[in-house]
């Protein structure tokens, strides 16, 4: 069974920092995607940013040139460096995994409890 903890969330104020970490325990192996998604009360919940194994990754608009995903693929650990935080970033945030199945074409998919960021203006 694979598990992932996420953690690093807290209450800063606006322009601040916060570095959040997902850590993936399990057997883990070839291609996979670590992601990092968030949904603030009364939204859906919405991709932030993702990784895949090989190194490439994407961000949501919002949060371009103030938040960067790193990843330690030998720890199956995932980062979120966010920076410049704003009110709007507010929200639970839940660190993702996501692998293929070719066998099954499937997309096995599992996540963390959640960490809370909030961002006092």
């Amino acid at each position: 069974q694979v598990q992932l903890r996420d953690t690093g969330g807290g209450e800063v104020q606006a322009g601040g920092s916060l570095r959040l970490s997902c850590v993936a325990s399990g057997s883990i192996s070839g291609a996979n995607v670590m992601a990092w998604f968030r949904q603030a009360p009364g939204k859906k919940r919405e991709l932030v940013a993702r990784m895949i194994s090989t190194g490439g990754s994407n961000y949501a608009d919002s949060v371009k040139d103030r938040f960067t995903i790193s990843r330690d693929s030998a720890k199956n650990t995932v980062y979120l460096q966010m920076h410049d935080l704003k009110p709007e970033d507010t929200a639970v945030y839940y660190c993702n995994l996501a692998i293929p199945d070719s066998a099954t074409l499937t997309l096995r998919e599992f996540w963390g409890q959640g960490t809370q960021v909030t961002v006092s203006s």
